[in-house]
């Protein structure tokens, strides 16, 4: 089988990396897959039609117009795509992309899976990991989350394991935000266990990847 993996950005892609031959075996064993990173997640286009210049690769609105693209090529098996849900409203937002789906013609098979409330909840949905990282990390900012809570989550991963947490990483500014959740997603991917991995999230792209191999 081969999957073509879709995510919004640079960390997202890195951390996909290191997980996926966890999930999948090796490349070729019998499984193949590429992963490709957008600038940004953007938003569902109204009439499923791009909404912006394609040279910006911004991830939604670029989707109808990959998707399509993807379901007229042979020897593509399923799409992943991989975004955060921030704070949207689940439901709603799986049937706007469900709703994608159906408007392509010919579709892909297509699986969504959504981090909540963003990718970084995977890394604190795997402590022993986060912890062999980041062995400074402050352990009374980890006792303050709830898996999969809707509460600023890198903001938080910051405050744990950042020298001068969140608040130095938003002073400084663009582009260290983005360095700093590549090297989360090059420091703590590889160490991950995807079934030590408490975050639910995380569990359904587990578990969604599992069934979709399943022969």
């Amino acid at each position: 089988m081969h999957i073509e993996f879709l995510v919004e950005d640079v960390s997202g892609e890195k951390l996909l990396e290191a997980v996926l031959p966890k999930l999948l075996g090796e490349q070729g064993d019998p499984h193949t897959w590429r992963t490709h990173s957008y600038k940004g997640i953007g938003r569902v286009p109204k009439h499923l039609k791009p909404g912006t210049d394609a040279s910006k690769r911004i991830l939604l609105d670029r989707l109808p117009l990959a998707l399509r693209g993807y379901g007229k090529t042979p020897g593509i098996d399923a799409v992943v795509v991989v975004l955060d849900l921030d704070r949207r409203n689940c439901a709603e937002f799986l049937a706007e992309l469900e709703a994608l789906v159906r408007g392509c013609d010919p579709a892909p098979n297509t699986m969504f899976r959504l981090a909540i409330e963003e990718v970084e909840a995977w890394y604190l949905g795997d402590r022993q990991a986060l912890k062999a990282a980041y062995p400074r990390v402050k352990a009374h900012v980890l006792d303050h989350y709830v898996q999969d809570g809707i509460c600023n989550t890198w903001e938080l991963l910051a405050d744990a394991v950042h020298p001068g947490g969140f608040a130095a990483i938003k002073k400084t500014g663009w582009p260290l935000p983005g360095q700093i959740k590549c090297e989360w997603a090059e420091k703590i991917g590889p160490l991950l266990d995807p079934d030590r991995n408490l975050s639910p999230s995380f569990g359904k792209l587990r578990e969604g990847l599992r069934r979709l191999i399943a022969p």
